[in-house]
C-alpha cells in the first residue's frame, strides 16, 4: 500500500508540473519571442519480484523548449533584410513627397520665373514687369534654399537615427552578453536542462538586434553564442560585448562614421555595417540623399552660370552692361568650398585646393576623391558612385597645376602633400545652398542688347546686316573686359564696315567709325583670305574664338549683295530702352538644353532627380513588400513549431487534469485499503 501511495504521487507531482507548464504557455501566448514549453514523462525504475517487475511512478524526465533553430536564424535574417527595407523607404518616401510636391518642389518657381521674363519680353521698359522678373527670381533662389535645407535636415534626422540605433544596439549586446553568462551558469546545464525562459530572451534579444544590423550568430560551448558582423568582426564573445559607436566622418565632416570598440581599440566600420535598420539608413543617405544634393547643385549651377553669362552680355534700362544676375559660381570662396580634406591627412596639412567651374553644361552630378601616392605628387582622382580611378597622373614641381575634368577644374594652388593624403571633391554639392540673387534694382535688369547696325545711306546694293549677337563682353582666359566694351555706355570704337572689289572678289574693311581711320583690310590674296565676302549666304564679320586676336565679342551677319561702296556701322545701342533682345534670350533659357551636354533643359534636368528619387522608392515599397511576407511567412514557420496554441494547450489542460485527478483517485484507494487492513486486527 506504501508503494500504491508512492505511484499516486509521483503521479500528482508530474501532472502537476505539466499542468503549471501548460499554464506557464497558456499565460504567455502572446510573449515576443516566447518558445512552448513542453513536459517530457518518463517511467521510474520498477521494482523487481519473483513474478517480475512492478512499476513505481512516473517523474518528468525533461521540460523541453520546442525551437528550430534554423527557423530562428530564417526570422533573424528576414528581420535584417525587412530592418533596412523599412528604414529605407521610410526616407526614400520622405525625400520623394519632398521632391515631387507642388509647393515644396522647385519646377513650379522655375516655369514662373521664366513666364516672368517671357511676359517682361514683350514689354521691356515696364518696371511692374522687371519687379515681377525680381519676385520671381528670389522665388527661385528661395526654393533652392528652402529644398537644401530639407536635404540638410533630413540629413541630421538620419545621423540622429544612426545614433540612437548604435545606442539600442549596444543595449542589446550587453543584455546577450549578460545572458550568455545567466545560461552558462545555469544550474543543470551540465544534465541537459537548458533554462528556457534565458534561451527565449536571448533569441529575442538576437531578433531585435538583427533589426538593427546584419549579424552572424555562431553556438559555442556552455550554450553560449558568439555574435560577429558580416565579416567577422566580433560584437560578442562569451560574456563580454564589444560597444558600437558613431564620429563626423574624416572624409566628409557633415557624415557619421560607424566604429567598433573592443578591448581598447577602435576601428572605423563603416563598410561592414549593412542590413537592418543602420545599413538601410547608410544606403539612403550614400545612394539618394548625397546624388540629391549633388543633383540640385548641378541644376542650381546651371542655372546661375547660363543666366549670368546671357544678362552680362546685355544692357539695362540706364545704357549700362548687365552684371551677374545670381551670385558668381567661380567666386574664390565657392571654389574652395568644393574640396574638403580628410581629417586623416598627415601633416603639415598645407595643400590648397578649388575647383572652378569651366562648363556647366558638361557637369555631371558626383563626388570624387583625390588621393596621393608614391612621394605626394602621384595622384590619382577616383568616382565615388563607381569606384573608378577617372583621372590620374603627376604634379609638376612646383606644384601649381590643374587637374582637367568634364566641366570643372581641380587646381593645385600650393602646399605639399604626403603619399596616403586624400580629398573629397564635390563640384556641385553646395551650389543650392549658395546661391542668390545679385540684381536688387528693377532698372539694373539687363533686357536690350548692348549693339546694334545701322546701314549707310548711299548704299546701292541689295545687302542688310543683321542686329548682331553678343558672346561675350570678357576674355575668357583672363577675365578681363574685351576692349571694345572697356568704356561704359560706348562700343571702343564703334565700327564702320565698308565694301570694295579686290581684284573680282568683294571684301570689307574695318574703320574706326568716329575717326575714320582703317583698324583692319580686307584681303583676298591672304592665306587664307581675310574679310572677304560671298553673296548668297550669311556672311559672319567676326571670328568667334576667344584665342583669336581679333575677336570682338560679338557677331554680325550681312546677306544679301552688298555693292562696292556700300558700308554698314556697328556701335552701342545707346537710349535703346525698347530693345527686348537680350529678354528674350533671357526667357529662352527656360526651355534651352543647357544641362548634360545640350540634351536637358533646367525643368527636365530637375524632372529627371525626381524621377530617379521615386524610381528608387517604388523599389523600395516593392522590396519592403518583398522583406514583410518573407518575414511573415518564417515568423509563421516559426509559431508554427514554437508559437503556443490555446486550443492545444486548452486540451492539454483537461488531459493532465484528468491525470491529475485519477492518481489522486490512487492515493484515496491506497487509503482505503490500509484502513480496511487496520480494520481487521480490532
Amino acid at each position: 500500500m506504501a508503494g500504491l501511495i508512492g505511484i499516486g504521487l509521483t503521479g500528482i507531482l508530474s501532472h502537476q508540473s505539466a499542468l503549471n507548464t501548460t499554464g506557464n504557455n497558456i499565460t504567455n501566448a502572446n510573449t515576443p519571442g516566447y518558445s512552448r514549453q513542453e513536459v517530457q514523462f518518463e517511467t521510474q525504475t520498477g521494482q523487481r519480484t519473483g513474478a517480475g517487475t512492478i512499476g513505481s511512478g512516473v517523474n518528468v524526465a525533461n521540460i523541453r523548449r520546442l525551437a528550430n533553430e534554423y527557423l530562428v536564424q530564417q526570422v533573424r535574417e528576414d528581420s535584417t533584410l525587412f530592418g533596412e527595407q523599412q528604414a529605407l523607404n521610410s526616407e526614400l518616401t520622405r525625400l520623394d513627397n519632398l521632391l515631387g510636391g507642388e509647393s515644396t518642389g522647385l519646377s513650379n518657381a522655375l516655369n514662373n520665373f521664366f513666364a516672368s521674363l517671357q511676359n517682361a519680353a514683350e514689354d521691356p521698359t515696364s518696371l511692374p514687369q522687371r519687379q515681377l522678373v525680381l519676385s520671381e527670381a528670389q522665388q527661385v533662389v528661395n526654393r533652392f534654399q528652402a529644398l537644401n535645407q530639407e536635404f540638410v535636415q533630413q540629413r541630421e534626422s538620419v545621423k540622429t537615427q544612426m545614433q540612437q540605433g548604435v545606442k539600442d544596439a549596444n543595449t542589446l549586446l550587453k543584455s546577450i552578453a549578460e545572458l550568455n553568462l545567466a545560461i552558462s551558469e545555469s544550474p543543470g546545464l551540465a544534465q541537459g536542462q537548458m533554462p528556457n525562459d534565458l534561451l527565449d530572451k536571448r533569441d529575442e534579444k538576437l531578433r531585435q538586434l538583427s533589426e538593427l544590423i546584419n549579424i552572424k550568430v555562431t553556438p559555442t560551448d556552455g550554450s553560449q553564442v558568439n555574435v560577429a558582423l558580416g565579416n567577422g568582426l566580433s560584437l560578442v564573445v562569451g560574456s563580454n560585448a564589444a560597444q558600437l559607436g558613431t564620429e563626423e566622418s574624416a572624409e566628409d565632416p557633415t557624415r557619421l562614421s560607424f566604429t567598433l570598440s573592443n578591448g581598447g581599440r577602435t576601428l572605423n566600420i563603416d563598410e561592414q555595417v549593412t542590413g537592418g535598420k543602420l545599413g538601410g539608413l547608410k544606403r539612403f543617405d550614400d545612394e539618394a540623399l548625397k546624388p540629391a544634393f549633388d543633383e540640385l547643385g548641378r541644376i542650381a549651377i546651371a542655372l546661375s552660370a547660363t543666366m549670368n553669362h546671357q544678362h552680362e552680355i546685355g544692357m539695362d534700362l540706364e545704357g549700362d552692361l548687365g552684371g551677374l544676375f545670381f551670385n558668381d559660381i567661380n567666386a574664390l570662396e565657392a571654389q574652395r568650398s568644393r574640396v574638403i580634406a580628410n581629417g586623416n591627412n598627415q601633416q603639415p596639412q598645407t595643400g590648397q585646393l578649388a575647383v572652378e567651374i569651366t562648363d556647366s553644361a558638361a557637369l555631371a552630378a558626383g563626388s570624387y576623391t583625390l588621393q596621393f601616392s608614391g612621394d605626394g605628387r602621384s595622384y590619382e582622382l577616383i568616382d565615388k558612385a563607381s569606384g573608378e580611378t577617372v583621372n590620374q597622373g603627376r604634379l609638376p614641381s612646383p606644384v601649381q597645376s590643374e587637374i582637367s575634368m568634364p566641366g570643372f577644374n581641380i587646381r593645385i594652388e600650393g602646399g605639399a602633400f604626403n603619399a596616403g593624403d586624400k580629398y573629397l571633391i564635390q563640384p556641385s554639392r553646395n551650389a543650392a545652398e549658395s546661391i542668390g540673387l545679385q540684381v536688387s534694382r528693377e532698372e539694373d535688369l539687363a533686357f536690350a542688347s548692348p549693339i546694334r547696325a545701322s546701314t549707310g545711306d548711299q548704299n546701292i546694293g541689295t545687302g542688310e546686316i543683321s542686329q548682331g549677337t553678343m558672346l561675350n563682353v570678357r576674355n575668357p582666359f583672363t577675365n578681363s573686359t574685351l576692349p571694345a566694351f572697356a568704356q561704359q555706355g560706348q562700343l571702343s570704337p564703334p565700327l564702320e564696315v565698308r565694301f570694295r572689289d579686290d581684284g573680282g572678289t568683294l571684301v570689307y574693311d574695318l574703320y574706326n567709325a568716329n575717326s575714320g581711320a582703317l583698324i583692319e583690310a580686307g584681303d583676298a590674296s591672304a592665306v587664307p583670305p581675310l574679310n572677304t565676302f560671298t553673296s548668297g549666304v550669311a556672311n559672319k564679320l567676326f571670328p568667334e574664338d576667344p584665342s583669336d586676336p581679333r575677336y570682338r565679342g560679338f557677331q554680325f551677319e550681312v546677306t544679301g549683295a552688298p555693292a562696292p561702296g556700300d558700308s554698314f556701322v556697328i556701335d552701342y545701342n545707346a537710349n535703346g530702352v525698347s530693345d527686348n533682345r537680350n529678354a528674350e534670350l533671357l526667357a529662352a533659357l527656360g526651355t534651352a538644353n543647357t544641362l548634360n551636354n545640350g540634351s536637358q533643359s533646367f525643368t527636365e534636368g530637375y524632372a529627371g532627380l525626381v524621377e530617379d528619387i521615386g524610381v528608387k522608392t517604388r523599389q523600395s515599397q516593392l522590396d519592403m513588400d518583398a522583406g514583410k511576407t518573407l518575414l511573415e511567412q518564417s515568423t509563421n514557420q516559426r509559431e508554427g513549431v514554437s508559437g503556443v496554441n490555446l486550443d492545444e494547450e486548452a486540451g492539454k489542460l483537461i488531459q493532465y487534469q484528468a491525470a491529475y485527478n485519477a492518481s489522486a483517485q490512487v492515493m484515496s484507494v491506497a487509503q482505503d485499503l490500509f484502513n480496511t487492513l487496520l480494520q481487521s486486527f480490532r
